[in-house]
């Protein structure tokens, strides 16, 4: 059944139905012909034959007649049968008739048309049957009888000759089988001509249909060879532009395809593209960060609203309206401003595409510089408050003796170096932030390093009845820094966690090497830092808890000073805390390529 499906068998089925149908017809009307055309060449024969027998018999007298009858037997050959009837008394038979074929004087003068001949000397041509007495299968032979008149001595006679047309029946077999072989020799050449030709044709039509299926796959390079210059051929170079063509459209639509995806990806505000109806067909890492926003804080509530309300009302509007649309939302504690703008096709709306910006950091920025004048302002205020009390308390006499006015001179002494500590540090992390922090960097004894900064410390640990130790893990002797820049920062630590861990409590300072670099830790017993806190623990001005500080509290710039510095370093600086269990600053200085 496949094969019949194919072309070639198709093709091989039409041309062989074809041939073998005009054979059909032809060996039909052939046979049919031939078997007429040898009844009446037969009969044709025997009614010359007879005619000439007749002839001879009529050229020899009664007196030659025996001359005529061994003249007429000569003429006849082994399968016709003749009778002479000369009159009622003298009948002659051919020698090669037998008593189970005789044509007897009785057969012919009852029958109406054979005694027509002696009656009437009228030539007659009968097929007829013949009574076989000897026939082993009983069955009655057809004949093809012919009778001439004859005269001789004045007397009606008649030649009559017979055939039996079992040997035309056998001519007609011998011809038959001819044709029949000649249809079967022509049946075949057909389907060798069949083959011959579908395969010419469907051979290019294959390679054709498998390069088709290459370029289905992807594979636009596939040629199709051009074996003629016919339809087939022109079919085959048509195929090959065809390939070429559609290479070169499909290259361009990715290259097209690739560059709008780059421009999406790079874009920093989010891209979400929605059809008329309000699926989403295309969206950008940033659109999907805004949609994992909306399902996070959806929860389980998502699924049956997979975009927010505020972006579909603006969506719809812009449809409606066809005008661009925008709005405000706010997830997760960031701000986004979405920009809803229709999309057309053919004068069509056909959908709208967001630009959601994520103004997050604005909003920040914009807060913290609010916060940063409130900051330094309430930072400000407290020591100038002192300063202008005291120095009026001094200019208005109201310390009377020396000690109460060296007591209020000292206080305006100590918040006048806070105030400058303060501007000292701003000005610090405004340069930081900047990016105008300088480091130089150096080939630094590590063990000389920590152990001269726990020294520096130890009178203010005693103080405090604190316990302070460094752990300086084997393997790393030697590290480039900014000795300086790090000195300040784990001056500030170690300051922190003494100042935050009470009496009895531990401070320790531990150093030890890392896969990438250098790792630093201050760890301390002390109160620990509330877990709402720790998110903001290295933004400027921001402190925790005054309640928990012993003594003259930080300006709350010394942890984001630290960030800078490690910043500037490459590094990272990171806090874990628990309150009430202590509090662990680390920070990774990355080695460096002289290291």
């Amino acid at each position: 059944m496949t094969f019949l499906r194919s072309v070639v068998g198709k093709l091989w089925f039409t041309i062989l139905l074809l041939v073998s149908l005009v054979l059909f017809i032809l060996t039909v009307m052939l046979l049919e012909f031939f078997q007429n055309y040898a009844i009446e060449k037969t009969q044709d024969d025997l009614t010359n034959t007879a005619e000439k027998i007749a002839r001879i018999l009529e050229e020899h007298p009664n007196k030659e007649l025996p001359i005529g009858l061994e003249i007429s037997w000569e003429v006849i050959d082994k399968v016709t049968k003749v009778v002479i009837i000369k009159n009622d008394h003298e009948v002659y038979y051919s020698p090669n008739t037998g008593n189970d074929q005789k044509l007897t004087l009785n057969d012919i003068k009852n029958d109406p048309e054979l005694s027509q001949v002696l009656d009437k000397n009228k030539t007659v041509e009968k097929v007829s049957n013949l009574s076989t007495k000897n026939n082993v299968n009983n069955k009655d032979a057809d004949y093809s009888i012919i009778g001439v008149p004859l005269h001789l001595s004045g007397e009606n006679g008649g030649v009559f000759i017979y055939q039996s047309l079992e040997v035309m029946k056998d001519t007609s077999q011998s011809t038959t089988k001819f044709i029949l072989l000649v249809a079967g020799v022509a049946i075949i050449l057909t389907t060798i001509f069949a083959f011959f030709l579908s395969t010419r044709i469907t051979a290019p039509l294959r390679k054709m249909r498998e390069a088709a299926f290459e370029v289905a796959r992807g594979k636009f390079d596939t040629k199709v060879p051009i074996l003629t210059h016919d339809e087939i051929g022109e079919l085959a170079t048509a195929f090959n532009q065809m390939g070429r063509q559609l290479k070169f459209n499909m290259n361009a639509l990715n290259q097209e395809k690739e560059q709008l995806s780059s421009i999406l990806s790079s874009m920093a505000d989010g891209v979400i593209t929605f059809n008329r109806d309000g699926a989403i067909l295309i969206s950008n890492p940033p659109g999907e960060r805004f949609l994992q926003y909306w399902y996070y804080e959806k929860g389980e509530g998502a699924e049956s609203e997979a975009i927010p309300s505020q972006v579909m009302e603006l969506f719809h509007k812009a449809v409606e309206t066809e005008k661009e649309q925008m709005g405000e939302i706010s997830l997760q504690g960031r701000h986004w401003v979405i920009i809803v703008t229709p999309l057309y096709s053919n004068r069509f709306v056909r959908g709208a595409v967001a630009v959601l910006r994520d103004m997050t950091e604005e909003r920040q920025l914009d807060k913290m510089r609010k916060d940063f004048i409130a900051n330094v302002s309430h930072e400000l205020r407290t020591p100038i408050s002192m300063l202008q009390g005291y120095s009026e308390a001094i200019v208005d006499d109201i310390a009377e003796s020396q000690e109460e006015k060296k007591e209020m001179a000292k206080v305006i002494y100590d918040e006048s170096l806070r105030m400058g500590r303060l501007v000292n540090e701003l000005l610090d992390l405004a340069r930081m932030e900047a990016g105008h922090l300088q480091l130089t960097k150096e080939k630094v004894n590590v063990s000389t390093f920590i152990n001269r900064i726990i020294h520096k410390f130890q009178g203010l640990a005693k103080e405090n009845e604190i316990y302070l130790n460094t752990e300086i893990e084997a393997g790393i002797d030697f590290f480039y820094f900014d000795p300086d820049r790090i000195e300040q920062v784990l001056t500030n630590l170690i300051d922190n966690a003494i100042r935050h861990t009470p009496k009895g409590g531990s401070v320790v300072l531990t150093v030890a090497p890392d896969d990438k670099g250098m790792r630093m830790e201050v760890r301390d017993s002390g109160s620990g830092i509330p877990e709402d806190d720790l998110p903001f623990i290295f933004e400027r001005f921001y402190k925790a808890d005054k309640a928990r500080t012993r003594g003259k509290s930080g300006t709350g710039l010394g942890l984001a000073i630290a960030k800078n510095i490690i910043d500037a370093h490459k590094g990272t600086i990171s806090v874990h805390s628990k309150l009430g269990q202590g509090t662990t600053f680390s920070f990774l200085l990355p080695r460096n390529k002289a290291d």
